[in-house]
């Protein structure tokens, strides 16, 4: 099926049909609905080509691969990627991916926008006083943050977690439990939304004069395994955590190992809060000890994304508010226990 068929089988001119799917406003929705549903019928795709000499449009969301030697994927990054590929598809954008060393980021998003073959992108891995901010600013596609950079003015489109909110709830709960001597296993210590989940914890334990000791931390990829690394660690100190926070639960479930091995009981001996990033394959609820988790969905966060920044390509009124902080829910299971005696 070619546009010109189409034409034909709807009545309508081409020029009718090319602007009712490219989302001109001076289409009536009616007509837009009726030439969408025969194009979803008929296994009609516009020319690539065709549509962007017509629209000055690429139909594309661009974005930045990290990866080098030596660099871990990211369980995370896939389950945003498929909400926002989601969203993407609902609207027949396409992804340009361009890998890149995570030091040249910068540069990759450059050449990204000067080729011409995207519309907007976005920011993810966000670290504190991030100089992509100001380059982004400076270009002329829209872009959009998915987290926020600690100690830039937020004069940026973003959508973020509240981190340090999830962490202050979580670990007050655990101190409601009468538990004081905590530890933290967080992700990589550059990315602002592990600043914001110690900056939270530590926050909350203040309020009770109560230090986090850096000798109770650690700061890595979050994998299974240095979940599993971290939490022997700690167990073997002199004065052993009777509270964990992990930024994941993929973190946690090397923790839960490591806390089997020791031969202590989760919920009893050590309580344990992760983050839910409702990962499908890895559901809280089904460790053996089910875990108390702060809960907030990736994928409806690229979905979000998705959203906003095809709204800002296509200049669709009203516009999405500019920034968002979605706040998570605490929910609590059997991982958390008073503190043992």
């Amino acid at each position: 099926m070619n546009l010109k068929q189409l034409s034909e089988l709807l009545g309508l001119s081409q020029t009718t049909i090319s602007r009712a799917i490219n989302g001109y406003p001076e289409v009536n929705e009616e007509t837009r609905k009726r030439v969408l549903k025969a194009a979803q019928e008929t296994g009609y795709r516009p020319n690539r080509a065709a549509q962007r000499l017509a629209t000055g449009k690429a139909g594309s969301i661009g974005l930045v691969l990290p990866t080098a030697p030596g660099h871990y994927s990211d369980v995370h990054f896939g389950e945003f990627q498929s909400g926002l590929a989601e969203e993407a598809l609902r609207h027949d954008f396409h992804f340009v991916i361009t890998p890149s060393h995570p030091r040249d980021e910068e540069q990759a998003i450059r050449w990204l926008v000067a080729s011409g073959s995207v519309d907007g992108y976005y920011l993810a891995y966000m670290r504190e006083n991030d100089p992509r901010i100001a380059m982004a600013k400076s270009l002329a596609v829209p872009f959009i943050v998915h987290g926020r950079s600690h100690g830039l003015p937020l004069d940026y489109p973003y959508l973020d977690v509240d981190n340090e909110g999830a962490f202050r709830d979580a670990a007050e709960l655990l101190l409601r439990l009468g538990h004081h001597r905590f530890a933290l296993l967080n992700g990589p210590e550059d990315f602002d939304f592990a600043l914001r989940r110690k900056l939270g914890t530590m926050a909350a334990l203040r309020e009770k004069g109560l230090e986090l000791a850096p000798s109770h931390m650690r700061h890595t990829v979050m994998t299974d395994e240095f979940g599993y690394r971290g939490m022997a660690e700690l167990l073997e100190l002199p004065e052993r955590p009777t509270a964990v926070l992990c930024a994941s639960t993929v973190l946690a479930l090397g923790a839960v190992r490591a806390i089997n091995k020791a031969g202590l009981k989760l919920g009893e001996d050590i309580s344990l809060i992760a983050h839910d990033d409702v990962l499908p394959l890895l559901k809280p609820e089904n460790f053996t000890v089910p875990l108390t988790t702060t809960r907030s969905s990736l994928r409806a966060a690229g979905i979000r994304i998705a959203q906003r920044l095809i709204a800002a390509i296509n200049r669709t009124q009203p516009q999405p508010p500019e920034h968002e902080l979605w706040k998570t829910d605490l929910v609590i299971r059997a991982s958390t226990g008073p503190a043992p005696q």
